[in-house]
C-alpha cells in the first residue's frame, strides 16, 4: 500500500493491522520457507488463551452476575456460560472457516467454508503473526480466535439482563455469530500475512524488465486485494476495538430498546446484589485481558510488553479518571465506579494496545473513563433507556473513543509504534509515513461501519427472534426473577 492510491493499496495490510488481525493463515509462500513454530511463543499463546476463557468463565460472568438482583443471579451466569460453550462449538463448526477463509465474491465481507470443521486443519498447519517467517501451529490460533468469539456474544447479555428470555437468548447468539460477528472479524482481521505480502512485494523488487515487472505488480495487487473490506480501508484494530466491543456494545443498545425497559426502571430501587462479586468479576477481566492484548501479537516479543504496559496504565488511569469525576460529580468515590472505569480503560486500549505509546495509552485511558461515566450517568438517565449493566456505555463508547484514538495514538511523534509496512522493505517490518487525515479517517469509516452493520443486523435478528419464540419474559417471570422462572433453581439457598 504506497502512495495514495497507490500507497492505500500497497499499505492496506499493513494500515489495517490488527493484533488479530495481523495474522493469516499461513499461504503458499510460507509453506516454501517452512518456517517452525517456536515454542516460547506458542507457549505465550496457549497461555493467553486461558487467559481469554478466565475472561469469560467466571470473569465477566461473575462481573455481571453481582450487578443483577439476586432473583437474577444464576440466569446471568447461566446465560453467560452457556454462550460460551455455544460459541466453541460453531466456532469449530464453520465460525472459523467464515472469518479466515477466502470467500470468494464475498471475500470483502466475509469468508468461506473451505475450513469447516476444521478441515485441513492438523499438527502441520501453520498461521501467520506480525513478523516475517515467524508463525504459530494452526490449532493454538483456532483456540486463540474461539476464545473471541465465546466473549463477543456474552458482553451482550449485560445491556437486556433480567427480562430476556434464555430460549430467545440462545437462538439470537446464534444468529447473531453467524451474520454478524463471523463477518465482521473477516472484514477487519482477514489477510494473506506478511510472508505473502512481502515475498509478492520482493518479486516486483527483483523483476528484471517491464513485463516481468508488471506480472509481479499483478500478483501483488492480488496478494493485497485478498484481505477484509475494513482491512483494505486501513482501520487499525490490533485486538477487537471494533470487533469485539463496538460491535457488541450497539448490539446490547439496539436488544435493550427492542425489549423495553425492566419492570419498575426509574422508579423501584434496582441495585446490585454483590458488589463483592462485581469486584472479583472485574478483577479476573483485568487478568484475563493481558491475554486479550498482549496475546494479540501472536508472538512473545517487545510488541507484546508494548501492549501488556498499556493494558496496565490505561486501565489505571480510567478507573481513577471515574473515580475521581464520579467523587467530584457526586460527592462519594464509589467502588463500581472504579471498576466500571477499569472496565472503560480495557476497552478503550484493545485496539490500540500495539500501536500506541505508554503515555498515549495513559491520555485514552483518563478519556475513556471520563466520558464512559459521563455516558453511563447523564446521557443514559437523560435519554431514559434501559441499558442494564451498561454495556453500550462502556463498550460501545469506549470502543469508539479506543478506536479513533488509535488513529491518532499510533503516530511515532507522539510515542506510537507506527503503521506498519510489508511492502517498502520486502522481508522485513518497516514502519509507513503517518498522515493524520488518513489513518483517523480510516478509522472513522471502520467505526461507522460497525455501528451501522452490527445497528442494523441485529436489529433484524431480534425482530426474527421475536416473532418465532418472542424475545422477553412475561410480566410474572419478571417479577419471580429468571433464576427460578427460567431454570428453576436459586443463586443462593440461605
Amino acid at each position: 500500500m504506497t502512495q495514495f492510491l497507490t500507497r492505500a493499496r500497497r499499505l492496506a495490510p499493513a494500515l489495517a493491522g490488527a493484533g488479530l488481525g495481523l495474522l493469516a493463515i499461513a499461504g503458499p509462500a510460507l509453506a516454501q520457507a517452512a518456517p517452525t513454530p517456536d515454542k516460547g511463543d506458542t507457549a505465550w499463546m496457549m497461555l493467553s488463551t486461558i487467559l481469554v476463557l478466565l475472561m469469560v468463565v467466571p470473569g465477566l460472568a461473575l462481573f455481571y452476575g453481582g450487578l443483577v438482583r439476586t432473583k437474577n443471579m444464576l440466569s446471568v451466569l447461566t446465560q453467560v456460560f452457556a454462550i460460551a460453550c455455544l460459541a466453541a462449538l460453531i466456532w469449530v463448526a464453520y465460525g472459523y472457516s467464515l472469518a479466515f477463509t477466502n470467500g470468494g465474491g464475498l471475500n470483502d465481507f466475509v469468508g468461506g467454508f473451505s475450513k469447516a470443521f476444521l478441515r485441513g486443519v492438523d499438527g502441520t498447519t501453520v498461521a501467520a503473526t506480525f513478523s516475517n517467517g515467524v508463525v504459530i501451529p494452526e490449532y493454538v490460533y483456532v483456540c486463540f480466535q474461539m476464545t473471541f468469539a465465546m466473549i463477543t456474544p456474552a458482553l451482550i447479555v449485560g445491556a437486556f439482563a433480567e427480562r430476556v428470555k434464555f430460549s430467545a437468548l440462545v437462538l439470537f447468539s446464534v444468529l447473531w455469530l453467524t451474520f454478524i460477528y463471523f463477518p465482521m472479524a473477516h472484514m477487519v482481521w482477514y489477510w494473506g500475512g506478511p510472508d505473502v505480502v512481502g515475498n509478492a512485494a520482493k518479486a516486483v523488487a527483483d523483476a528484471a524488465d517491464p513485463a516481468a515487472k508488471a506480472a509481479a505488480q499483478t500478483a501483488l495487487d492480488a496478494a493485497l486485494a485478498d484481505a477484509g473490506l475494513l482491512f483494505q480501508w486501513g482501520a487499525l484494530d490490533f485486538a477487537g476495538g471494533t470487533v469485539v466491543h463496538i460491535n457488541a456494545g450497539i448490539a446490547g443498545l439496539v436488544g435493550a430498546l427492542m425489549l423495553g425497559k425492566r419492570l419498575g426502571y426509574g422508579r423501584d430501587l434496582i441495585a446490585p446484589h454483590s458488589l463483592t462479586m462485581t469486584m472479583i468479576g472485574a478483577a479476573l477481566l483485568w487478568v484475563g485481558w493481558f491475554g486479550f492484548n498482549a496475546g494479540s501479537n501472536l508472538e512473545a516479543n517487545a510488541t507484546a510488553g508494548l501492549a501488556m504496559l498499556n493494558t496496565f496504565v490505561a486501565t489505571a488511569a480510567a478507573g481513577l479518571a471515574w473515580l475521581f469525576v464520579e467523587w467530584g460529580a457526586k460527592g462519594k468515590p464509589s467502588l463500581l465506579g472504579l471498576i466500571s472505569g477499569a472496565i472503560a480503560g480495557l476497552v478503550a486500549v484493545t485496539p490500540a494496545a500495539g500501536f500506541a505509546g505508554p503515555m498515549g495509552s495513559i491520555v485514552l485511558g483518563l478519556a475513556a473513563g471520563s466520558v464512559c461515566f459521563v455516558f453511563c450517568s447523564t446521557v443514559k438517565n437523560a435519554l431514559g433507556y434501559d441499558d442494564s449493566l451498561d454495556v453500550f456505555g462502556i463498550h460501545c463508547v469506549g470502543g469508539i473513543l479506543g478506536a479513533i484514538g488509535t488513529g491518532i495514538l499510533v503516530n511515532p511523534a507522539l510515542g506510537g509504534g507506527g503503521i506498519p509496512d510489508y511492502v517498502t522493505n520486502p522481508g522485513t517490518l518497516s514502519v509507513a509515513d503517518y498522515a493524520f487525515g488518513t489513518a483517523v479517517w480510516a478509522q472513522m469509516k471502520a467505526v461507522l461501519f460497525t455501528i451501522a452493520f452490527s445497528g442494523i443486523g441485529s436489529a433484524i435478528l431480534y425482530k426474527i427472534v421475536d416473532l418465532t419464540i418472542g424475545l422477553r419474559v412475561t410480566q410474572e417471570e419478571e417479577r419471580e426473577g429468571l433464576d427460578l422462572a427460567d431454570h428453576g433453581e436459586r443463586a443462593y439457598n440461605y
